[in-house]
């Protein structure tokens, strides 16, 4: 994953290095580094174990008292 920094970078900016690696005048942008498949597959095992093994370490009451939680937190969001 690329490190990414808060500052979004301002439209003009952002056609100004375009023009500039069209043009040959700035670096090409470095490609992302490949990853690595052993750690792409451990990360996705994990992932998809992840919420099924904790709703099974949960009790009802939890479970519903998240639910209501999550519930509340989408339905009082503000267009």
């Amino acid at each position: 994953m690329p490190n990414r920094s808060g500052k979004k970078q301002d439209i003009n900016e952002k056609a100004f290095s375009i023009v500039r690696q069209l043009t040959g005048q700035a670096p090409a942008v470095e490609p992302e580094r490949e990853k690595n498949p052993a750690a792409v597959a451990l990360g996705r095992l994990g992932g998809l174990k992840g919420g099924k093994a904790r709703a099974r370490n949960l009790s009802p009451k939890q479970l519903s008292e998240i639910g209501k939680k999550a519930a509340s937190a989408r339905w009082s969001k503000k267009d």
